[in-house]
C-alpha cells in the first residue's frame, strides 16, 4: 500500500507494528508509481478499483489517467486522509472497507494495487472470481509474480486452471528500497488480463479445471501417472502423446498450452 516520503507512523509504533504484521509495505517513489499506472493500460474511459491506497502514492497517478477511481481502504485513518487530500475531486471515491467485503461496481473495471504480501494469493483469487473485472495490475513479491507467470520454467495450479480465460504476464521488477518499511525481498508487477476470446468455450471451463485438479494431485510423481489412475493407461498414453507431454514429466513443468492440447485430446476420445 502506497504512501509518500513522510512517515505517517513515525509517532505511532503500534500502528506501524500492525502494518508490518500485515506485510504492508508503502511505495515511496513517484516514478515507480507512475510506471505501475502506465503499465496497467487504464485510460480516460476506465473505472479503476484500488485495493489499499494507503497514503495515495499510486492513487495520484491513477487519477491522472482513469475516468474514476474507487478505493477500498481498511485503515480508517488512511481513508480519512485520502478523502481530505482529494476533497472536491469527484473522480475519487474512497470507501473505508475491506475489499473482500465491499460492494463492487456493476460495470467493467480494472484493479490496480500495491497489495499486502500476506494477502497476495487471496487477492489474485478474488480478482479471478470477480464478474466485471477486465484486468488486474498487482505489485507482489518478485518470487510470487515469477512463479505464476512460468518465469521459473514451472507453472502453478492457479495459473494453469485459469489460463483459458486469463492471461498472466510478468511486468517490471521493483527494488525493495522503493518501499517503507523496506521488505526483505524485491517486488514485481503481475498482470492478469481477461482474454477477449477465451481459449475454451465457457461450458468447458469447469471440466478443464477438474482435469487440472486431477493432474496436480501428485499421485505417481507425474501428470501421466495421475491420468493413468483416472482415465486408464491407454487413454492417458494417447492424450499425453498428442499433447507432447513426456510420461515422466512432473506436473509443474507442463506448460498451459500442453494442458489445453491434453484436454482437447481427452475430450475427443
Amino acid at each position: 500500500m502506497p504512501r509518500n516520503r513522510s512517515n505517517p507512523h513515525a509517532q505511532n509504533p503500534r500502528r506501524a507494528s500492525n502494518r508490518k504484521r500485515l506485510s504492508q509495505n508503502f511505495l515511496i517513489d513517484p516514478g515507480v508509481a507512475r510506471m505501475i499506472a502506465h503499465s496497467s493500460r487504464v485510460g480516460p474511459d476506465d473505472l479503476v478499483v484500488e485495493i489499499g491506497p494507503g497514503d495515495g502514492m499510486l492513487t495520484r497517478q491513477l487519477l491522472g489517467r482513469a475516468r474514476r477511481v474507487l478505493a477500498f481502504e481498511k485503515d480508517g485513518r488512511f481513508a480519512d486522509r485520502l478523502r481530505r487530500r482529494n476533497a472536491g475531486d469527484d473522480r475519487l471515491r474512497c470507501v473505508h472497507a475491506d475489499f473482500r467485503d465491499a460492494r463492487l461496481p456493476d460495470e467493467p473495471f480494472a484493479v490496480v494495487a500495491n497489495i499486502p504480501y500476506g494477502l497476495t494469493t487471496e487477492c489474485v483469487r478474488w480478482c479471478l472470481e470477480t464478474r466485471h473485472l477486465t484486468s488486474a495490475t498487482l505489485v507482489t513479491q518478485l518470487e510470487f509474480a515469477r512463479k505464476h507467470t512460468g518465469d521459473f520454467g514451472r507453472w502453478t495450479k492457479l495459473t494453469v486452471a485459469h489460463w483459458p480465460a486469463w492471461e498472466f504476464t510478468l511486468g517490471r521488477r521493483i527494488g525493495k528500497r522503493n518501499f517503507r518499511p523496506v521488505p526483505s525481498v524485491d517486488s514485481a508487477v503481475l498482470h492478469v488480463r481477461r482474454r477477449q476470446r477465451p481459449l475454451l468455450p465457457h461450458r468447458a471451463l469447469g471440466e478443464y479445471r477438474r482435469l487440472v485438479e486431477l493432474g496436480f494431485t501428485g499421485v505417481g510423481g507425474s501428470l501421466h501417472a495421475s491420468l493413468r489412475r483416472s482415465v486408464g493407461p491407454r487413454r492417458a498414453d494417447r492424450a499425453c502423446e498428442a499433447a507432447g507431454v513426456a510420461r515422466d514429466l512432473p506436473v509443474g513443468l507442463v506448460p498451459p498450452q500442453s494442458w489445453l492440447r491434453l484436454f482437447e485430446s481427452l475430450t475427443r476420445s
